[in-house]
């Protein structure tokens, strides 16, 4: 193949800016797939499914920070993508969707509007043509790194193999600087806020992930130091906060009761690079009445109700100049968070001693306690959705927000872990992936099952939570008296499928049977093989944050 067709431009273009490529080949990309393998040094990842390029190169900014890219062919591959593009954009992950299109001459009966579908889902595409195939790439990288969005870069059917010429040299994409304050109303804004912390008793700090993409840990660190501040998080901020001692953990449904109580006793809360979701904010309930909550966000304006004040800025900037005006005020901290036990205060029930629930089965509680003194300490925890979700949060402790990936939570989807794994082991070379799934979400994703065995290998840990149900619809929909024939699953054996495709199954139906875990760690990652530990849990135990959903459902 020529190195000056239109799918080269792209691809030697595309590669001078993504470093990892996650897809399916086929007729719209082909052309493409050939010139990035024969011309480029950006790795490519097969995956076994359309849904799963997309979520790899979700998990891959997530874990790195640095965008990716998917690929897949028209048609059929192209609306395979969807539900994990809808996510990427509700989560605001910034990646590179390369697909084939139909032909510039029109649809032919196969083809659909894809630029339409991609549209609803919130994604914009660009249409690289022969003549401004390079400068369109750019623009397509650009515009996803400026907006933090994915976008669709799309090579026409009849143009991927046409001659284009000597590649041009375009230029480098252009992304915004950091929002920073400006004006009399924002130095107001700040030096009222600074105020309010100087002569707060009860000082709180929430930080999200916006937070740390900004990389405002440092500076959040000073200001809960300068201050007197307890810390808590969102999240997807988990580990935002350098320091643990005063930190509450979660906040929402996540949250440990006694941290939460902690929380609605402040008096200013400043909340710091959070969206303040209904998750979040306990449906309303996450602060006191008598809370003074102050916004620090790049959104145009307050996200919830209970804001009572609003500093539009980045999280880094913002938090910078809170911390020098409160030193040059001679502020001294509250003493606030010295006189509470933070720690006992965010400890969770460690469930029964044996693991065992009434019903004979795993509490999964007591597995995720206990997993916790097991799992590798150098690792990156990725999240499906569903139920069981609330396992890891509250009970696995997080380095950084960079190592916990919950992809899928945005659009509020199942089924999108076993592909998470390729883009975090790819975006962590040296680190251990650790895979937490449930039954429904992962028979959903399993054709990607073989691609995180394939690609994690001996770094790679799944545990599936196998309640042999859809929980999050048992415990909202049965308890409402619906039939519950359709929320059910037969068991799978996840062992033996694990095994299937070269991965160490085991199936866990004790405590005793996850000492297996401790062994894998201490064995070389070279020597050992992919882990699937298959935790049969008991369907009946239901989540604090599923019983909080439920008691917000009874109110409206």
């Amino acid at each position: 193949m020529s190195a000056t067709t239109v799918s080269a431009h792209v691809a030697r273009t595309l590669a001078r800016h993504v470093d990892h490529v996650f897809g399916v080949m086929g007729n719209g990309n082909a052309w493409f797939l050939d010139a990035l393998e024969r011309e480029t040094t950006t790795a490519f990842h097969a995956v076994r499914h359309e849904s799963g390029a997309v979520v790899a190169a979700d998990a891959h900014f997530r874990a790195s920070g640095r965008i990716a890219a998917a690929t897949a062919t028209y048609g059929a591959g192209f609306t395979n993508t969807l539900t994990a593009l809808a996510e990427a954009a509700q989560a605001r992950v910034p990646l590179v969707l390369l697909t084939g299109d139909e032909p510039t001459s029109g649809p032919r009966p196969w083809d659909v509007d894809q630029i339409a579908l991609a549209a609803a889902v919130g994604a914009r595409t660009y249409t690289v043509g022969r003549a401004d195939a390079a400068a369109t790439t750019i623009i397509a990288i650009e515009h996803s790194l400026a907006y933090r969005v994915p976008v669709v870069l799309a090579i026409p059917y009849d143009v991927a193999a046409l001659d284009a010429g000597p590649l041009p040299e375009p230029p480098a994409p252009a992304v915004p600087g950091p929002l920073a304050p400006s004006g009399p109303f924002d130095a107001a804004a700040i030096a009222d806020l600074a105020r309010a912390l100087a002569g707060a008793e009860r000082p709180l700090l929430l930080a999200g992930r916006g937070a740390w993409l900004a990389g405002a840990g440092d500076a959040l660190g000073e200001l809960a130091d300068a201050t007197g501040a307890l810390t808590v998080s969102t999240a997807l901020g988990r580990g935002v906060f350098p320091d643990a001692r005063y930190d509450l953990g979660v906040a929402g449904g996540f949250g440990a009761d006694g941290a939460m109580a902690l929380v609605r006793e402040a008096d200013v809360a400043v909340v710091v690079g959070a969206s303040l979701n209904q998750f979040t904010m306990r449906f309303g309930e996450l602060f006191a009445p008598g809370t003074r909550v102050v916004q620090v966000d790049t959104a145009p304006a307050a996200t919830h109700r209970h804001v009572g004040a609003f500093v539009r800025g980045d999280a880094a900037i913002v938090t910078r100049a809170l911390v020098d005006a409160l030193r040059a005020a001679h502020a001294t901290p509250s003493g606030w968070r010295e006189s509470v036990d933070a720690a006992a205060a965010r400890a969770y029930e460690p469930g029964p001693a044996d693991g065992l629930a009434p019903d004979g089965r795993l509490d999964p509680r007591s597995v995720a306690h206990r997993l916790a003194g097991l799992l590798p300490e150098d690792r990156v925890v990725v999240s499906d959705g569903g139920h069981f979700i609330g396992w890891a949060n509250m009970y696995w402790p997080v380095a950084s927000p960079d190592r916990m990936l919950m992809v899928g939570t945005a659009y509020q989807s199942i089924g999108l872990g076993f592909p998470s794994v390729a883009g975090a082991a790819a975006a962590r070379p040296g680190s251990a992936i650790v895979l937490t799934t449930g039954d429904g979400g992962g028979l959903m994703a399993l054709a990607d099952l073989e691609t995180a065995v394939r690609t994690a290998g001996g770094r790679g840990l799944a545990v599936v939570w196998n309640d042999a149900a859809y929980g999050a619809e048992v415990h909202v929909y049965g308890r409402q008296g619906l039939t519950d024939g359709p929320m059910r699953i037969p068991e799978a054996d996840f062992a033996a499928l694990a095994s299937a495709v070269g991965a160490e199954g085991v199936v866990v139906r004790s405590l005793a049977d996850l000492d297996r875990v401790a062994a894998w760690r201490d064995e070389p990652a070279d020597a050992r093989r992919f882990l699937l530990l298959d935790c049969r849990v008991s369907p009946a135990v239901v989540a604090p944050y599923q019983e909080e959903i439920l008691r917000a459902n009874r109110r409206h």
